[in-house]
């Protein structure tokens, strides 16, 4: 999996990429949780959820937000790092320009980032928002939410709690013209731990949904 250093605005971001054959491959982009409280680009949920996509026949990066391991810059509050995921998104779009859709997958604050990043970039067809802290940030910009997809989160989550998300969901169902799946992880924390395979589970079955598996895209 090649490492990748890419500009951003507040100089080099760091990222990992895994690049498709096909010039017509999908394009997906993973953003992890938040920096300051330990949020990388090689979590567990970030590191399998990259592999979900590639498993797929998408082109697919995840990287790490400024001031994060090699990425250059300090931690912004948000303003900066929904630069960074747009940053991400110009150099995969770059790379592949004939790619036929587009996902954004967020993680906890990555999913607040995801969510707006959606709603200025109308190329982003479907998206993925695990543990979406929507205790913590506004999700009102979602009005309306531009594309369809999936809320997972864990009904242990003492991060985001369950009922806060709810909400959330509840209010992106009763918008026109989208479909929100929501699913929730029976004992699963916000961040999934011993339940990774559950998260995966539901990921792929969205995704067998939403797009083909790899053997019938190559058919």
């Amino acid at each position: 999996m090649p490492e990748v250093i890419f500009a951003g605005p507040s100089g080099r971001l760091e990222g990992r990429y895994q690049h498709q054959k096909s010039k017509t491959a999908p394009i997906a982009l993973i953003l992890h949780s938040h920096p300051q409280f330990g949020g990388t680009m090689n979590s567990r949920v970030v590191y399998e959820m990259f592999y979900c996509f590639q498993r797929r026949g998408c082109s697919v990066m995840r990287f790490n937000f400024r001031g994060v391991g090699r990425s250059q810059g300090v931690f912004d509050g948000g303003i900066g790092e929904l630069s960074d995921a747009a940053a991400a998104l110009d150099w995969m779009q770059a790379m592949n320009p004939s790619a036929q859709g587009c996902w954004i997958v967020g993680f906890s604050f990555g999913a607040w980032i995801g969510m707006q990043l959606m709603m200025r970039r109308p190329e982003i067809q479907a998206f993925i928002s695990i543990s979406p802290p929507a205790n913590i940030y506004d999700f009102t910009f979602l009005a309306p939410c531009p594309a369809s997809g999936l809320i997972i989160h864990g009904r242990n989550d003492q991060v985001a709690p369950e009922a806060d998300v709810q909400k959330l969901v509840d209010r992106l169902s009763a918008q026109r013209g989208i479909k929100i799946t929501q699913q929730k992880v029976e004992g699963a924390n916000h961040f999934f731990d011993n339940h990774l395979k559950e998260l995966k589970q539901h990921v792929e079955e969205y995704l067998d949904m939403r797009m083909p598996p790899v053997e019938e895209a190559a058919s």
